[in-house]
């Protein structure tokens, strides 16, 4: 059994000395009484142990283990009763240094499995931390103090034969052995101990009062294991489910391998939701299964037979088939059996486990490659299991939700995260108030004072006239299809209904390509519906000729909308591309601007794209707002305007409409009040004054040049809205700096018309030179910006 073993140089406050004195007392007390049962027998045992002075006087080379084996042997088997041998899981051991020298029948068995590479030594024990025991031990032993250092120690034993490995906890009796100090022990004091409780991560503080080799241990001592698999497992698969890593199916296939001793068990699992009623149709949430490889939906009355339906969707109770081939000649060989047999699986355990709030089923599946190796007996081992399981399925589904309720807010009702340190003040704020049982609680509102606004507008230019002309074309193809339907059937019969069909249509042909007007799209279409289709469901019974022109036409039609949507189709997909290109690059750029100084940042969705900004003190909690932030900004809007413009220009190229965007940029020297408005859950400009802010934003990229019918926004041009002089002043000083990037081209400097209650506005317009090679990688970023600027 040595080879078990390995002896390391141990450095303690403790000389190891072994002696077997205080057990051969025992035999010495039974050689006084003679009237006690074991006296003959201790007679003749000490008379024949008092030949090996050794073994009471102590021994500090291990290697005499060996040599007295035997006389060790007859002294400890009193404390290894062969009646229990087989039994026990017991050994006799020198405390610190794990040398075993007397083991049970039942720990030897144990230890035939372990292979050569097995060390016989507790887990996570390092030899700083085996000094310390040993001076705790000196204090509580020599010294008599009640110090508490006691942790379970625990020996992983593998099984070789099993292919798994056992878990054992260790009691130690230590009634066999007396500590002794040596001349160069320092005595200790109280003050000494309280130092010490103070400093256990200070070795040498202990090293100091306890230095190496100044006690001796005389004696040995017993360890007894027991095996606590089933509570290391629990405790593992727990602590698993908790970490849920990408390893996780992994890891717990390991921990239930160790759990039912089955060396090759297979472990899968699988998230059901929406599960019908009726059919059991359910969509599968997740999936790492046996069962299942990529299927999105299933239907488990047809996969299943109708026992696993009914236990596991119904009653949501474990089940366990401990033969497959049993299994299929009473059940029929469905897609259940074909999948397990197909991956060699014999026996198979199935747990649903319900989420808390019952929105999500899982079922774990446990598999063995061998018929009743799982069962229904061993099935009841799970019991304390599942509640393990049933914790962590309510919590994954609950984080789902939450990543759900998250993503809706992001996506849906987003705050943006420059602000969102206030709702949180804000609400919890509000959950004291409600802790403090304050009556009808309400929150407070939202609102930023002294912020400065900066509004940026990208705007497809002619939108609605092009979408108007892709409706007038596919209507006109629409109407051409059908004429063509008429004609045809006017031909082989000459009926006068149909030519009046014709007249009908052709006359909002006509109407059609002169121009749409407001219901005309609604009213072609309910007249299609009415007075042609019926028609045509005629012609398509009695005619193989006919139907196969009406079969063209309904062709013509999109799926759903039952119209002809080509040209309506083309054009929105290149709004898309568009819109995608461009919201996808600012809000990029915008993580970027972030990084100079926190501010808001909310953008719109239109046919374009167009943005609202706020910069200020109150939108920070922890940082300082200078204007130059603000200017920081500017700088940035309008260098990420000119980017966007170039963004747009490329995308011409992959766009079958071709559209082009006109940018406006509105500055507002003066800071206003935003206040989170509940009902409408965004920020809106609060106050009277500062509404005309948003009637400048609502009407500006309607504006005429003054004295002119000309737009003042048009493709091509940059335009930049303001009121005041000095900030005509700023933004011509940036744009002289990008005209001298090559980035700009001519500068106008224009009066606006007065707008329905705004007048006294003034813009700067400027080219835009298009680059054909343009480079979304190349754009300078804001720190770069601002060095080129200085």
């Amino acid at each position: 059994m040595d080879k078990k073993h390995t002896h390391h140089t141990l450095n303690l406050p403790l000389q190891l000395v072994i002696s077997f004195d205080q057990v051969i007392s025992f035999y010495d007390k039974y050689v006084e009484d003679k009237n006690h049962p074991y006296h003959k027998s201790a007679v003749e045992i000490t008379e024949y142990l008092d030949k090996y002075p050794v073994l009471r006087e102590g021994f500090t080379d291990f290697s005499k283990l060996e040599d007295y084996k035997e006389q060790i042997d007859l002294v400890l088997d009193g404390l290894f009763p062969e009646i229990l041998t087989n039994n026990e899981i017991k050994v006799a051991t020198i405390p610190f240094s794990f040398q075993s020298f007397k083991y049970s029948n039942r720990l030897k068995k144990i230890l035939e499995n372990v292979g050569d590479a097995y060390d016989f030594t507790a887990r996570n024990l390092d030899e700083k931390e085996l000094y310390l025991h040993a001076c705790v031990l000196i204090l509580n032993v020599y010294y008599g103090y009640t110090i508490d250092l006691k942790r379970p120690f625990f020996f992983d034993i593998p099984d070789n034969k099993l292919g798994i490995t056992k878990h054992y906890r260790v009691a130690f009796n230590g009634d066999f052995c007396q500590v002794i100090p040596t001349e160069n022990a320092p005595k200790i004091t109280k003050e000494d101990v309280h130092l010490l409780l103070d400093n256990y991560d200070n070795i040498e503080v202990w090293k100091q009062k306890f230095p190496p080799d100044s006690y001796i241990f005389k004696g040995f001592g017993i360890m007894n294991l027991f095996d606590v698999t089933f509570d290391e497992t629990l405790s593992s698969i727990r602590e698993n489910l908790l970490r849920s890593d990408d390893n996780l199916v992994a890891s717990l296939r390991k921990n239930l391998s160790e759990f039912f001793n089955i060396r090759d068990l297979k472990l899968g699992f699988s998230v059901f939701g929406n599960i019908d009623k009726d059919t059991k149709r359910s969509h599968l949430k997740r999936s790492e299964s046996l069962l299942f490889n990529n299927e999105k939906e299933v239907e488990c009355n047809e996969f299943f037979c109708k026992g696993i339906t009914d236990r596991i969707f119904n009653k949501k109770e474990e089940i366990a088939i401990s033969d497959l081939e049993q299994y299929a000649q009473l059940s029929g060989e469905n897609d259940f059996y074909k999948r397990l047999k197909a991956q060699g699986i014999q026996s198979i355990i199935l747990i649903p486990i319900v989420a808390s709030k019952g929105r999500d089923l899982a079922v774990l599946e446990i598999a063995s490659p061998r018929a009743y190796e799982l069962n229904s007996v061993n099935q009841q081992k799970l019991k304390d299991i599942i509640p393990v399981f049933q914790s962590a399925v309510s919590r994954a589904s609950e984080d789902y939700q939450n990543i759900l309720e998250a993503t809706i807010q992001e996506q849906y009702t987003s705050i943006h995260s420059s602000v969102k340190w206030r709702f949180y003040d804000a609400a919890e704020k509000y959950q004291q108030k409600i802790a403090d049982q304050i009556e009808d609680p309400v929150i407070e509102d939202i609102v930023f004072e002294e912020v400065y606004p900066l509004f940026g507008q990208s705007d497809i230019k002619g939108s609605s006239l092009a979408r108007n002309e892709a409706i007038k074309e596919d209507l006109t193809t629409q109407l051409q299809l059908a004429i063509k339907v008429l004609e045809a059937a006017l031909q082989q019969d000459n009926l006068p209904i149909y030519e009046e069909l014709i007249f009908r249509i052709v006359s909002y042909l006509n109407e059609t390509k002169e121009g749409l007007k407001a219901g005309d799209e609604v009213g072609i279409l309910q007249f299609l519906k009415k007075d042609i289709y019926p028609v045509f469901n005629h012609l398509k019974a009695t005619s193989p000729t006919l139907a196969l022109l009406i079969t063209e036409y309904i062709n013509s039609l999109d799926d759903n909308l039952k119209v002809v949507y080509d040209k309506r189709k083309a054009y929105e997909d290149s709004v898309n591309i568009l819109n995608i290109k461009l919201s996808t690059y600012i809000d990029k750029k915008q993580e970027e601007a972030q990084m100079m100084f926190p501010h808001y940042f909310e953008r719109y969705k239109t046919d374009g794209v167009e943005y609202n900004m706020y910069i200020g003190q109150s939108l920070v909690k922890d940082k300082a707002f200078h204007k130059l932030y603000l200017y920081n900004l500017r700088l940035w809007q309008l260098q990420n305007m000119y980017e966007m413009e170039q963004v747009a220009h490329s995308a011409r190229k992959q766009m079958e409409h071709d559209l082009q965007v006109a940018s406006l940029i509105l500055v507002h020297s003066n800071p206003l009040a935003i206040k989170f408005r509940m009902d409408e859950k965004q920020f809106d400009v609060d106050g009277a004054y500062n509404i005309r802010y948003e009637i400048i934003k609502k009407r500006i990229d309607k504006a005429n040049i003054k004295n002119t019918t000309q737009r003042l926004t048009v493709p091509g041009k940059i335009a930049i809205v303001y009121s005041q002089d000095k900030d005509a002043l700023e933004y011509i000083k940036y744009i002289k700096y990008m005209q001298s990037k090559n980035c700009f081209g001519k500068l106008e400097k224009l009066e606006l018309e007065d707008l329905q209650g705004v007048s006294g506005l003034r813009a700067l317009r400027v080219e835009v030179i298009y680059q054909e090679d343009f480079c979304k990688k190349s754009s300078l970023t804001i720190d770069e910006l601002m060095e080129e600027f200085k």
